[in-house]
């Protein structure tokens, strides 16, 4: 018996097609559209006019609130006096500080914050400004240093 080496000339097809080409085909389509997708502003921070009566209208000014990148506190003054600073703002007790900065976390807690302490400042007083950020729930609180 002699074998033949020749292939066919005809070979059986499927009429199915693979489906784990078509699944990484839709697959990688969602994740571009997902990735080049544009995402809206919040609603609440669009500036919008109220009515008050049906025959006027009252523009009020909605002011944007600022997009924080993080938190600053300055801690100056000596052993006797001591004032705080958040964001360039003035703290006159540690009950404003106290104040502010939960408003500040009850908005956003996931930002850092810098506690920038000048010389002459107690050790005591950076890790009380420390802890009140904690304690708050700001995550994120760090010393700043001077570059070397």
């Amino acid at each position: 018996m002699a074998q033949s080496w020749r292939h066919p000339r005809f070979t059986k097809q499927s009429g199915e097609l693979s489906m784990t080409a078509m699944i990484d085909v839709v697959f990688l389509l969602l994740i571009f559209f997902v990735c080049t997708a544009s995402f809206q502003a919040v609603e609440m921070v669009l500036p919008s006019s109220l009515l008050v009566s049906s025959s006027a209208t009252v523009d009020v000014p909605i002011e944007p609130p600022e997009d924080l990148e993080r938190i600053v506190v300055v801690v100056a003054g000596d052993a006797s006096r001591v004032r705080w600073l958040v964001n360039d703002q003035p703290c006159d007790s540690i009950a404003t500080l106290t104040e502010l900065l939960g408003a500040i976390a009850s908005v956003d807690a996931s930002l850092p914050v810098v506690v920038d302490c000048g010389d002459a400042v107690p050790l005591a007083q950076a890790i009380e400004v420390y802890d009140l950020a904690r304690s708050l729930g700001l995550s994120k609180v760090q010393f700043a240093a001077d570059a070397p």
